[in-house]
């Protein structure tokens, strides 16, 4: 690539991609979010397949979009577009399911990015490879797992564990890596808090299942963190480890099916009471991992990725 960020990058990105396209050979053609709709819907159409559009998020509705009215515009734009061509669409969550179907009048259909079921005694039992993160073996700490980027609660989260009897563990870089560890070290809590850096995926299932609390609280920034579905709250879910919950909408539905989690304000003061109650009662916490039990039975691939399976089966019947 010629560029690395920028209006020049994602033009350069997009005519490479055109360009791929026209002569990869392929069924269908599926975009991966709106900034790689264009061309595959351009190539579809050339080349008379299927387009098919997976949304990760309300990307026109993210922070660093939303604040930007030109360049919204310009996504909401490239949003109708392909909403308009598309032969078939998903997306994450019923909520920006819904979004998307009150605004294009058509549906949506929802496959969430749930983890591959895993039986922790036997992953226990049967690995043999040294684990990176043995010396967090014998702490309790909370884990924060995804990109150190804005809304996502972690400012709120450094200031509460200023109060918050355990440690803190960071898995991920972002926009705020620097600014994070330096709020850190303003606030002396070096040896409380630490940054892991970036983690292997296949790493990660070695590491969440060792915290006593997971993390996952954004902040109410844009309409797509408030309609969000979060992998972090399944990938938790699925190594039985209880969390402190976004109170949003999806989140509320899901807990009131099973109560894996508390859920937490993005603000220190609700981390703290939240936080403290966990840690602080061996039969609350024993509650919400058994819940987790029991949900890690339903919120897994094995039966998720059937309503994805179903979307490439209606647009290719005779495909083997």
């Amino acid at each position: 690539m010629l560029f690395s960020k920028g209006k020049l990058f994602y033009l350069e990105f997009n005519i490479r991609l055109l360009f791929y396209l026209l002569f990869v050979r392929t069924d269908a053609i599926c975009s991966i979010d709106l900034d790689t709709a264009l061309p595959g819907i351009l190539v579809a159409k050339l080349r008379k397949k299927y387009h098919i559009f997976d949304a990760h998020e309300l990307f026109t509705h993210v922070p660093e979009v939303e604040r930007r009215k030109r360049v919204q515009a310009v996504w909401s734009w490239v949003q109708r577009f392909t909403f308009k061509h598309t032969d078939s669409a998903y997306t994450v969550g019923p909520a920006i399911a819904e979004y998307f179907e009150g605004l294009y009048h058509r549906p949506v259909k929802v496959v969430r990015n749930m983890p591959i079921a895993t039986d922790l005694m036997t992953q226990a039992q049967d690995s043999t490879a040294p684990n990176p993160f043995a010396w967090l073996g014998d702490r309790r700490f909370i884990l924060y797992q995804g990109a150190l980027n804005e809304g996502r609660g972690l400012e709120a989260l450094i200031e509460a564990m200023k109060s918050i009897p355990c440690e803190l563990v960071l898995a991920g870089e972002g926009d705020l890596s620097q600014a994070l560890r330096d709020r850190v070290a303003k606030a002396e809590l070096q040896d409380k808090i630490h940054f892991l850096g970036m983690i292997a995926p296949h790493q990660l299932p070695l590491l969440t299942p060792m915290a006593y609390l997971g993390f996952n609280v954004s902040e109410n920034v844009g309409l797509s963190y408030y309609l969000s579905l979060n992998n972090k709250f399944f990938d938790y879910t699925q190594a039985r480890l209880p969390s402190l919950v976004n109170p949003y909408p999806e989140y509320t539905k899901l807990l009131s099916d099973f109560q894996v989690g508390l859920p937490t304000e993005p603000n220190a003061a609700s981390i703290i009471a939240n936080a403290n109650r966990v840690l602080g009662d061996v039969s609350l916490h024993g509650a919400l991992r058994a819940a987790c039990e029991a949900a890690a039975l339903s919120w897994q691939w094995d039966i998720e990725q059937q309503a994805l399976l179903s979307i490439y089966q209606q647009l290719l019947p005779n495909h083997p």
